[in-house]
């Protein structure tokens, strides 16, 4: 079993076995980025994911892609949606500005990161080991190795997912009840009928402090994230936002491969048919779940749209197709009258 002390760093494995806690020197953590401090670039993280993976889709958009893997038609997005692409994109900026503005207040507030004291709270975890942990010597101190740096931090983040799924549903839930809410402030992000990527944070600006900005906000508090794990928080949730926007339904994302709450899931909410439904985001369904709100019918939906996406798609193929002939043969006759000006006689030009 000894062979499995060569994942754990060799320079921290001798504090396990002391007979008595080792000394916590408290300094400082040094930052990610020199002179950028873990707090700021926390905040800096999610408005650069979003705005980069937006783009990425945008590009897919204006090049066609995947156009196998619309959930829409894109002539859908210019006649159904009742917004512009540059009001999307004004209100998504005051979004990040108002978040960003709220992050500066709460890393004010927040204590200096520090460290040093790590080896000191992974010696007290293995002592308070259950006795079958203990069985073997180097799987305890591997577990408890990798338990502190990685699986305490993923847990916390996973339950600041559910925090953040918690607020959000019964919070996107009252803006559909209270007809004075949403006509106020949650009309506003369903102007986009066929979702794209750019107007995933696409909200009335109160609506967006509250719903976003508030909710990723208590879900790290509660928990106690670190800088750096807020950094992953609320750079994940980001991304799964934008890819829940993204009008794609794509085999190979790996956000919709892991969690059930997909493009699709909320592109039906987004429809007439599903508004009162679906309210879940942006990670799991289990609220939906709870309280019947589910749409039933999401695989018959992904059907019909595949079906429609198809045959859009063969339309697509054929369209390229013939441009592409109608190229080919335009250039061909560009060099066939080039060929037949080299031809001509010369006492022709002269005569002209």
């Amino acid at each position: 079993m000894d062979k499995f002390s060569q994942y754990i760093p060799k320079n921290t494995t001798g504090f396990f076995n002391q007979p008595y806690p080792p000394t916590s020197v408290v300094i400082r953590r040094p930052d990610l980025i020199q002179g950028v401090p873990d707090g700021i670039l926390s905040l800096c993280v999610p408005i650069v994911l979003y705005w980069s993976y937006s783009t990425f889709f945008h590009i897919v958009d204006t090049y066609e892609l995947a156009e196998k893997y619309r959930i829409h038609p894109s002539e859908e997005v210019l006649q159904r949606n009742k917004v512009t692409l540059r009001v999307v994109i004004q209100d998504v900026i005051v979004q990040h500005i108002i978040q960003t503005l709220v992050g500066l207040v709460f890393y004010k507030l927040d204590p200096v990161p520090t460290t040093g004291y790590e080896q000191r709270e992974m010696w007290y975890l293995k002592q308070r080991l259950p006795p079958f942990f203990k069985w073997n010597d180097t799987i305890a101190n591997l577990f408890v190795y990798y338990g502190y740096w990685y699986g305490l931090s993923a847990t916390k983040i996973i339950i600041a997912f559910v925090i953040i799924d918690t607020w959000q549903f019964f919070l996107h839930r009252l803006m559909h009840v209270n007809k004075t809410l949403y006509r106020k402030f949650h009309s506003r992000h369903h102007k986009l009928y066929v979702p794209y990527a750019f107007g995933a944070l696409f909200n009335d600006p109160f609506e967006g402090f509250l719903l976003d900005t508030v909710g990723a906000g208590l879900a790290a508090i509660i928990t106690g994230l670190t800088p750096r794990e807020s950094m992953v928080l609320y750079g994940f949730s980001t991304l799964k936002t934008v890819d829940d926007h993204c009008g794609y339904s794509l085999p190979f994302d790996i956000f919709q491969i892991i969690f059930p709450n997909d493009s699709i899931y909320h592109d039906i909410h987004h429809q007439h048919f599903g508004i009162k439904s679906n309210f879940s985001q942006p990670f799991f369904t289990f609220w939906d779940k709870f309280f019947g709100t589910t749409f039933h019918g999401v695989d018959q939906y992904k059907q019909s749209q595949q079906k429609i996406t198809l045959e859009r798609y063969k339309e697509f193929l054929a369209s390229r197709q013939k441009s592409r002939i109608q190229k080919q043969q335009q250039q061909h006759s560009k060099v066939e009258r080039y060929s037949d000006s080299e031809d001509e006689p010369d006492h022709q030009k002269k005569e002209q």
